[in-house]
């Protein structure tokens, strides 16, 4: 007799690994012992999945949704440090040389993660050379992504940032189909109180650009979502 309870329970754990870009070429058997030794969790738009006051040393799989990494200034600033997409990992993880640095990882959307810990990441993770090689890649990715944001701050007006902020986020959604609202223009759904964080400005300046780029064609702005019109035209005003 077949435990059917059983079975649907490895296969949910099994579909928070799939299609996660650094288990690509796993068999089903080495992706079942990822998936036993890596529970998954969801998370709210807004919670908290990692902070300075709870540290621990974990990885998190990210398999649906999007994260934010921030750190917070003395002033109460926030400056985003990364924007976690699908199929990518983050966390604190010394034997991986990757570190949060005090800093905490929110949810931008509903979110669902796959989490290891220190000694599993070790036995089935990096002694698994393909998987220790695309690790290394995504953590030299992030590295240069965060260069450039710190980058950003200091050269970009805060008009530029927005857009700059907008044509990454806009990179990673899919086109609208023909059926719904956006049709072929990449929409993003995010408030402008997230977006501005994400852009390092208040939300009173964040909508002002937004209304800007608004008028000039450029996007068309609807409650908790922004539709990218003139991807292009965008990048010409990030700079």
């Amino acid at each position: 007799m077949t435990d059917t309870t059983a079975d649907d329970g490895a296969a949910e754990r099994t579909w928070c690994l799939a299609e996660v870009d650094i288990f690509c070429d796993l068999s089903e058997q080495e992706m079942a012992a990822i998936a036993q030794a890596a529970p998954m969790k969801t998370y709210h738009a807004g919670e908290i999945l990692y902070s300075p006051t709870q540290p621990s040393e974990v990885l998190f799989i990210l398999k649906k949704g999007r994260v934010r990494v921030f750190r917070v200034s003395a002033d109460g600033r926030a400056l985003t440090t990364a924007i976690i997409s699908p199929g990518t990992i983050f966390g604190e993880m010394v034997l991986l040389g990757q570190h949060m640095y005090g800093n905490y990882a929110e949810a931008l959307d509903d979110t669902v993660v796959c989490v290891m810990s220190q000694a599993d990441v070790c036995r089935l993770l990096l002694t698994d050379a393909r998987i220790a090689a695309r690790i290394t890649a995504i953590l030299g990715r992030r590295l240069s992504e965060l260069e450039q944001r710190l980058s950003d701050t200091v050269f970009k007006t805060v008009a530029q940032r927005v857009a700059t902020t907008l044509v990454t986020l806009s990179a990673a959604q899919p086109p609208g189909s023909a059926l719904r609202p956006g049709g072929r223009h990449p929409q993003i759904a995010l408030t402008h109180e997230q977006l501005a964080a994400l852009a390092g400005t208040s939300r009173e300046t964040c909508t002002k650009v937004l209304r800007d780029l608004e008028q000039h064609g450029l996007l068309r702005l609807a409650r908790g979502r922004i539709t990218v019109l003139a991807r292009e035209r965008l990048q010409d005003a990030a700079g």
